[in-house]
C-alpha cells in the first residue's frame, strides 16, 4: 500500500493543477474564438450581422429572433466609445463582455428610456472624456454585442438603418 501513496498523490497534485489551469484558460479561449467569428467588420468597429440559421451560428445558440451587432474590442491602443441607439418599439439591449467572458455592463432600452446612450470601455488607469459613462476593465480584449428583437424575421431589412446609428469607435479625443 505504501508504494501507492507517491504515485496517487503526485496524481491527484497534476490532476487538481490540470483542473485549474483549464478553468482559467478555457473562457479566454473562448473569447478568442467568438471575437475572430463577430469580428468581420474589424476591431472597434461595429459589424451588423444577418440574422442566425441553422446554417450561420456565429456565437453558441444564437436567437433566430435577435439581430446581432457585435464589436470586438481591443484597448491597448486607448478606450473605445459605444454608441447605441434603441430601436423604437423593439428591445434593444447592450451586454459588454471582458476577456474571461465575464459581463461588465448591461443595460436596455427600459433602463435608458427609449434614448440614445453611450458608454466608454477603459482599462483600469486610461485617460477618458471627462464626463463619459466609463466602464472599467482589467483586460485589453472583448466583445460589445448589441441584441434588437425582432416581431419577424422579415423585418431585418426595415430596421436595418435604424441599427446602423449604433456604432463603435476608439476614443480620439479627451473633451
Amino acid at each position: 500500500m505504501r508504494n501507492w501513496l507517491g504515485p496517487l498523490v503526485l496524481g491527484l497534485l497534476v490532476a487538481v493543477a490540470t483542473a485549474y489551469i483549464a478553468i482559467w484558460a478555457i473562457p479566454y479561449g473562448l473569447m478568442n474564438v467568438a471575437i475572430d467569428r463577430l469580428g468581420q467588420g474589424g476591431i472597434n468597429r461595429m459589424s451588423y450581422g444577418n440574422l442566425a440559421n441553422p446554417a450561420r451560428q456565429p456565437v453558441v445558440r444564437p436567437s433566430p429572433d435577435l439581430a446581432y451587432s457585435s464589436c470586438p474590442y481591443d484597448l491597448s491602443a486607448g478606450p473605445i466609445a459605444i454608441d447605441v441607439a434603441p430601436v423604437p418599439g423593439r428591445y434593444t439591449s447592450l451586454s459588454i463582455f471582458d476577456a474571461a467572458t465575464d459581463v461588465i455592463f448591461v443595460r436596455n432600452d427600459v433602463e435608458a428610456a427609449g434614448r440614445p446612450f453611450r458608454i466608454v470601455v477603459a482599462r483600469d488607469g486610461q485617460a477618458v472624456p471627462a464626463g463619459s459613462e466609463t466602464v472599467r476593465t482589467n483586460h485589453d480584449h472583448g466583445i460589445a454585442l448589441i441584441r434588437i428583437l425582432l416581431k419577424d424575421p422579415t423585418e431585418i431589412g426595415a430596421l436595418d438603418a435604424a441599427r446602423r446609428q449604433s456604432s463603435c469607435r476608439t476614443v480620439t479625443k479627451l473633451k
